[in-house]
C-alpha cells in the first residue's frame, strides 16, 4: 500500500512538474504584446524622421531582447495546394518568409531563395507566407521553386484572424523567421537586401541577396556537402 501510495504522489507531481513546464513556455504572440505600443511608436517615428539606423536598431533590439528564444506559435497555414500545413508537423529547421504580392522583390531575390531551397531543402524547410488571398498571390507564387511550400492568409479569411493579428500587424513584412527544429526563435530578419540596381547588375543583385538569405540560415542549419551548386 505504501509503494502504491508513493507511485501515486510521483505521478502526481510529475503531472504537475510537467502541466507548470508548459504553462512558462513563451510564446512568440504573446512576447510580442510586452511594450509593443511603445516600440511601435519609437519605431514609427524613427522611420517618419529618416532616421533608419534607429529604426533597424529599435528591431534588432526587439529581436534578440525579447524574440529570440521563444516558442514560435503552431499555426495552422493555408497552402496555395494540398492540406493545410501545421508547424508542429515540421520536424526540422523552418525558415518562414512573410510576402505579399504587391511587394516588388528585388530583382535576383526569387532566384536566389530558389537556389537556397534546391541547395538546403533537405534540411530545412521553406516556407513563403504570402499576405493575400489565393487568386491574388497565384501569379507571383508560380515564381518560387517545387521545394518551397507557398501558404497564404488574409484578413478576409476569418480562420487567420490569429496569424494576421501576431506577424503582419506586429513585424510587417517582408520578414524573414528562422525556427530550429522545436520552434524556437533562432533570429527574425527583415527580407533581402534593398538596393535599387540597374538591370545589368542583376547577378549582383543575386549574390547580395543570396549571400543574406544564406547568412540567415546558417543560424539553424548546417550545408549539405552533396548540395546542388546552381548559381541561378
Amino acid at each position: 500500500m505504501r509503494n502504491l501510495l508513493h507511485l501515486i504522489l510521483f505521478l502526481l507531481f510529475s503531472s504537475t512538474a510537467i502541466s507548470q513546464a508548459a504553462d512558462d513556455t513563451l510564446y512568440f504572440s504573446n512576447a510580442i504584446k510586452i511594450n509593443f505600443a511603445q516600440y511601435k511608436k519609437e519605431s514609427t517615428l524613427a522611420f517618419a524622421l529618416g532616421d533608419l539606423e534607429r529604426g533597424e536598431f529599435l528591431f534588432d533590439s526587439l529581436v534578440q531582447n525579447r524574440l529570440v528564444g521563444t516558442t514560435f506559435d503552431n499555426i495552422s497555414l493555408k497552402k496555395s495546394s494540398g492540406p493545410r500545413l501545421r508547424l508542429s508537423s515540421v520536424k526540422k529547421p523552418l525558415f518562414l518568409l512573410t510576402y505579399a504580392s504587391w511587394c516588388v522583390p528585388n530583382q535576383g531575390e526569387i532566384p536566389a531563395i530558389n537556389k537556397l531551397a534546391r541547395q538546403y531543402g533537405k534540411d530545412v524547410k521553406i516556407v513563403v507566407l504570402f499576405w493575400d488571398r489565393k487568386d491574388k498571390m497565384k501569379k507571383i507564387a508560380r515564381k518560387f521553386s517545387g521545394r518551397i511550400t507557398i501558404c497564404y492568409a488574409h484578413e478576409y479569411y476569418k480562420t487567420d484572424a490569429r496569424i494576421v493579428a501576431a506577424l503582419k500587424h506586429t513585424l510587417g513584412f517582408p520578414t524573414s523567421y528562422f525556427l530550429d527544429a522545436n520552434r524556437k526563435i533562432v533570429d527574425i530578419r527583415r527580407c533581402g537586401v534593398f538596393k535599387t540596381l540597374e538591370k545589368q547588375q542583376y547577378q549582383k543583385s543575386f549574390d547580395l541577396n543570396y549571400n543574406s538569405y544564406l547568412e540567415g540560415l546558417s543560424t539553424i542549419m548546417i550545408k549539405n556537402p552533396d548540395a546542388d551548386d546552381d548559381t541561378k
